[in-house]
């Protein structure tokens, strides 16, 4: 019956994975809409021959690796719960420790250490695929410190959340996904308080930004926008791949307006205000509060369905994974396989929200520099550093898509009457 079980869902993972790669490489209409040739949002004038076709290949590639890598993951849990070997690191960890916190600990490492080299042929082969395509300049050591660094922040916040939740399951029994949901709340807010002060300096070095010129322009627009900002940063990130980016990060006292080295070498800086503009839109719109909001919310459903969902899986299946009842860590695969379904089933829902919020942001940044032109620049260069596809096929933008796509958003730029911008101002 095991056997039984694990073919069928590996022939389900191979069946998926080839109508994927039909969808992404035949299938999807990827060509740009015959009223936009020639306009700034067409990519045939803004990159050559020869980018124009690393881009449509490196773009769907990519969107094939992140198709078949989430239920790789999926299938990963489940071969994991059926064949017993979640039991198998449970009773591992009660024959060296008694106490919960250290069969707790010695479980997850051996989980994680099988998700990691599980994982590992998918990770490197997507690495090695950015590298062959200029986008990653990282070497294979420095790949291999972040993928080490990943493992054990991981691990470190993993053993947090498994050991409140299964003491919370141990104590409320029916209702504890309401616990873990109320004790969710503060320790979201406080990852988010120190993600940019310990957690993204051990990948990266920060520091205030080196152009004081550049950087009083952007706190000018900044003050302009009421936003009380004291320091831009920037990241050295030249040594790991040749994208663009801009982002602020963090809540409160402890939220940064950061900058790619990258994108300070090779974008001016109309168009680094710009993106700058784009960042404070968020801030202004207050954005980062809504998506907390969702998040709660989204969390409250999910951990609701996933405690409905595992008492029924372990009910009918837990003699057959030797997984007596949900309080155990062994059952922990199926509340990894449940949540990551889930979220997977809700990113069209996020997604969508997401896109909103970054065209209301573009939207700021137009009506606060008033240089389209600059938008424009900016969209084609991070299409062209990037190798993105202008108009992706249509499951992409539903399940990866958290922007809009660059023909959507240099075709609004292009469109928005300056004048009404200007008004708006005085």
């Amino acid at each position: 019956m095991i056997r039984k079980w694990a073919m069928r869902a590996i022939i389900a993972y191979l069946i998926f994975g080839v109508a994927i790669f039909l969808y992404l490489f035949y299938w999807a209409d990827t060509s740009i809409p015959h009223a936009l040739k020639g306009t700034s949002a067409d990519p045939a004038t803004f990159l050559n021959g020869r980018e124009l076709q690393l881009s449509e290949e490196y773009s769907r590639i990519r969107n094939f690796m992140f198709f078949i890598a989430t239920p790789y993951e999926w299938l990963f849990y489940y071969l994991i719960l059926i064949f017993g070997l979640s039991a198998i690191f449970e009773n591992s960890a009660k024959q060296i420790s008694k106490f919960f916190l250290v069969r707790n600990a010695i479980y997850l490492f051996w989980l994680s250490l099988a998700s990691f080299v599980v994982m590992f042929p998918l990770s490197y082969l997507s690495y090695t695929i950015s590298k062959s395509y200029n986008i990653s300049t990282q070497l294979f050591s420095g790949w291999m410190k972040d993928k080490f660094i990943d493992f054990w922040v991981q691990y470190a916040t993993m053993f947090i959340i498994i050991t409140v939740l299964y003491a919370l399951m141990r104590k409320y029994k029916k209702r504890w996904w309401l616990a873990a949901w109320v004790v969710s709340i503060p320790f979201s807010i406080f990852m988010m308080f120190i993600q940019p002060v310990v957690i993204d300096p051990l990948y990266n070095d920060f520091y205030p930004l080196k152009d004081k010129q550049l950087e009083a322009k952007i706190l000018a627009i900044a003050k302009e926008a009421n936003i009380p900002a004291n320091h831009v940063y920037e990241v050295d990130m030249s040594t790991k791949t040749n994208a663009l980016n801009a982002y602020v990060t963090g809540v409160g006292s402890n939220s940064r307006i950061v900058l790619w080295d990258t994108t300070l070498d090779r974008l001016t800086d109309e168009e680094i205000l710009f993106i700058m503009a784009h960042e404070m839109g968020h801030y202004v719109e207050k954005h980062i509060y809504f998506g907390i909001a969702g998040y709660l919310l989204l969390t409250f459903v999910g951990l609701w369905l996933t405690a409905k969902i595992m008492e029924k899986w372990i009910s009918r299946r837990g003699k057959d994974w030797k997984v007596d009842k949900i309080t155990n860590i062994s059952s922990l695969p199926a509340f990894l396989l449940i949540t990551s379904i889930l979220l997977f089933l809700a990113s069209p829902l996020t997604n969508w929200v997401s896109r909103y919020q970054e065209t209301r942001a573009d939207t700021y940044a137009i009506k606060m520099t008033h240089d389209k032109e600059a938008g424009i620049r900016t969209f084609q260069s991070l299409t062209k550093s990037g190798l993105s596809q202008v108009k992706p096929p249509v499951l992409v933008k539903i399940f990866r898509y958290g922007h809009p796509t660059m023909l959507e958003r240099i075709k609004m730029i292009e469109d928005y009457p300056l004048q009404d911008a200007k008004s708006e101002d005085k």
